[in-house]
């Protein structure tokens, strides 16, 4: 079964609906799931250098009361599931493209999984810069990756245009918001799902194939 995942690393709802999609998968062993992951660039515009977390929220939430509101919401619902958000770390909100060329190096390796997970923990629990290619580099290294020949791959181009035409591919299927989860290349759904409407869409995949 196919489940392919489109997501941004600087998406919280990212972090919190994938977590709860692998813990479907965890309690569902007779499922055989091959997860491709899909980019999906929530902040396109913004400068390779990132933007400061204060001009962000004024800009995305228009100031800090409303996103402090919502942080605190998916630091409830996080907790839940392990997940210690630390939204006040995070000192610059930084371009994804060069972090979701890691996931494709990584998935090269069959560690995109793993390199998904590091990423969102250095961001989210740690506050970490993931635009910062050094970081990138590190966080390569924790997962078995060569921090080396990665921090010389990125400094490259590869993989960009790939990460570009998968963000494309998803705003031409209509996708506007994420996570949203697609199986089997037909049954859709968006936002960070409690696991029970996962599995329930699961189900309907096999049925309907």
């Amino acid at each position: 079964m196919q489940i392919e995942v489109v997501f941004d690393l600087v998406c919280p709802w990212c972090y919190l609906g994938t977590h709860r999609l692998r813990r479907t998968l965890r309690a569902r062993p007779d499922l055989a799931a091959d997860i491709v992951w899909r980019p999906f660039l929530l902040n396109p515009d913004i400068a390779p250098g990132g933007l400061a977390r204060q001009d962000y929220l004024m800009r995305k939430f228009g100031g800090e009361e409303r996103a402090r509101r919502l942080h605190a919401t998916i630091t409830e619902l996080g907790r839940a599931e392990g997940l210690r958000f630390a939204f006040d770390r995070i000192r610059r909100i930084p371009p994804s493209l060069d972090a979701h060329r890691l996931v494709r190096l990584a998935e090269r390796q069959g560690l995109a999984e793993a390199a998904v997970e590091a990423v969102f923990g250095a961001y989210f629990l740690e506050g970490l810069d993931i635009g910062d290619l050094d970081v990138l580099a590190a966080i390569a290294g924790t997962i078995g990756m060569d921090a080396q020949a990665t921090r010389q791959a990125l400094a490259g181009p590869q993989e960009a245009e790939a990460v570009h035409a998968d963000n494309l591919r998803a705003h031409r299927l209509g996708i506007n918001g994420v996570p949203c989860f697609v199986v089997q290349g037909r049954h859709a759904i968006a936002g960070a799902q409690e696991p029970e409407v996962l599995e329930r869409l699961l189900d309907v995949a096999l049925v309907e194939g």
